[in-house]
């Protein structure tokens, strides 16, 4: 769970149901959370009035961001059923590749990898920032990189380029 101090005024609401509804309404007090500040600077607040949810039903899936209109994909499931600071994170991440998708950058370039692809190290190395803001260590952080998606070898490299220590 994220201690209260370390992102305080945040607030993730859980019971939802499959259907699109604006950001703010699910995810309250990003506004104020120094990481996306860093990200959408003074447009922050208009921004995050602007992005909308898709919330999904299905088991598998955490979140992600359409390339078609920006919009943040949020699995129920995951919602209902992560960690606190997981959530935390994984929205702050999902908000960078929303800025990425308003500066035109491509977020599924197929020339790269997903460890190695510009738009998620950018992503993953603000998150792993705000991690270690909130008191996570390497390990933790370590931890929270490893996707199902990607192999020993691809999350080692994922922790190298966002300056993540571990043992290898």
């Amino acid at each position: 769970m994220v201690p209260e101090h370390d992102v305080e005024g945040i607030e993730i609401r859980r019971d939802v149901r499959p259907y699109r509804f604006r950001f703010k309404d699910y995810f309250k007090g990003f506004e104020k959370c120094a990481a996306v500040r860093e990200v959408f600077g003074e447009e922050t607040e208009a921004v995050l009035d602007k992005v909308e949810i898709e919330f999904y039903s299905h088991k598998r899936g955490y979140m992600g961001v359409s390339d078609e209109d920006g919009c943040l994909f949020v699995s129920v499931h995951h919602l209902k059923n992560g960690e606190e600071r997981v959530l935390y994170l994984d929205v702050v991440h999902e908000l960078v590749h929303i800025k990425q998708f308003m500066d035109g950058k491509p977020l599924f370039d197929p020339d790269y990898e997903y460890v190695d692809r510009p738009t998620e190290v950018e992503a993953y190395r603000i998150t792993v920032k705000e991690a270690r803001r909130i008191g996570m260590n390497d390990k933790e952080i370590f931890d929270y990189l490893e996707v199902e998606w990607i192999d020993e070898k691809a999350h080692q490299r994922l922790a190298s380029r966002v300056g993540v220590k571990f043992r290898g």
